[in-house]
């Protein structure tokens, strides 16, 4: 698919993944239409601070991904859809675990259901690394067995589940990105990365975090986005599901420590008993094989190993320092 000539929907366009992928999609698809959360702010998320000769080339829809009529509509006219509208917070998914059903479960079908009804060529649908629980072997292929360890991935594994449903059902042509751990500029303050770059711009020596022990493969927001087109301009793709990691990783405690030195800080790690996740839920071990990436669709992360991290975590650092770009995130509040 030559995303230079269609006109292509992305769902949750107005997140961090989301918004980042949109601005480089205006820049590779002929027309982009940015699906946002509807609120009485007429806030359109991170799209709001995209430059402005990306935004006069959006068109911007707001509405809800539960809506399935809401959905169709923003559907229609497009051929491909990159659908990344969902709850991805872990600990909230503990709190109100339905509202990650109706978001991520339903939300998938009813973008399903509208490109099965509306013939679309594509469809890209976000997965996540969570869904394999903690890894029984590494690195991580896409065969590896599905857990759900949080009410957050047993929705998306379901999601994940239907997608496929549809395509070898209804012969709907999905493709399923798999991302490891992303992060970068916008990130939530939820996200451990910006908890820890946040609390050391603010001049904090004392840094909370939950678990430490933990390993994760992070994928630098640039490269991931370079998944998600890579995955959507190839045909091999179609009824796959495609992981985008760096296959290398850190623990939780080095992560704080080399974020620390590329700040010139020096940090103190305090463990936050409200950030720790119930000790059946919480993955221990994430490391991804992005083999498949680059047979079926020529990407390789740019951003790889632990230089690769290096670079990325100065790239987001510089980001997360500007103060104006940390007007919206709350240092002092742990936000599940």
């Amino acid at each position: 698919m030559d995303l230079k000539n269609k006109h292509v929907l992305v769902t949750g366009a107005d997140g961090f993944i989301g918004s980042h992928l949109t601005e480089q999609l205006v820049r590779s698809a002929k027309h982009v239409k940015a699906f946002v959360h509807y609120n009485a702010f007429n806030s359109w998320g991170w799209l709001d601070d995209s430059p402005l000769d990306i935004k006069r080339q959006l068109e911007v829809i707001s509405g809800d991904i539960r809506d399935p009529h809401a959905v169709k509509q923003a559907v229609r006219g497009c051929d491909a859809v990159f659908h990344l509208a969902a709850l991805v917070a872990i600990p909230y998914s503990y709190h109100s675990p339905a509202s990650y059903v109706d978001t991520n479960m339903k939300g998938t079908l009813h973008v399903l259901q509208a490109a099965r009804e509306l013939e679309i060529e594509k469809v890209i649908h976000t997965s996540t690394s969570e869904v394999y629980g903690t890894a029984q072997s590494v690195p991580i292929t896409e065969n590896h067995r599905l857990q759900g360890q949080s009410p957050y991935a047993a929705t998306k594994i379901a999601a994940d589940q239907l997608a496929t449903a549809f395509h070898c059902s209804f012969a709907t042509p999905v493709a399923i990105i798999r991302p490891f751990n992303t992060y970068g500029p916008r990130q939530s303050a939820r996200a451990v990365i910006p908890t820890i770059i946040g609390q050391v711009a603010a001049g904090k020596k004392k840094i909370k975090l939950g678990a430490l022990h933990p390993t994760r493969d992070f994928s630098y927001v640039k490269d991931t986005v370079n998944g998600f087109i890579k995955i959507a301009e190839s045909e091999q793709t179609i009824g796959e599901v495609v992981q985008i990691g760096s296959n290398f990783e850190i623990s939780i405690g080095d992560t704080a420590r080399l974020i620390a030195e590329v700040m010139g800080a020096e940090i103190e790690i305090l463990t936050d008993e409200q950030r720790l996740r119930p000790a059946k839920s919480e993955v221990e071990r994430l490391c991804a094989d992005y083999t498949k990436a680059k047979l079926l669709a020529d990407w390789e992360p740019v951003y790889g190993g632990k230089e690769g991290f290096r670079k990325g975590l100065r790239e987001t650092v510089d980001w997360f320092v500007t103060a104006e770009n940390r007007r919206a995130y709350k240092v002092d509040e742990y936000n599940i």
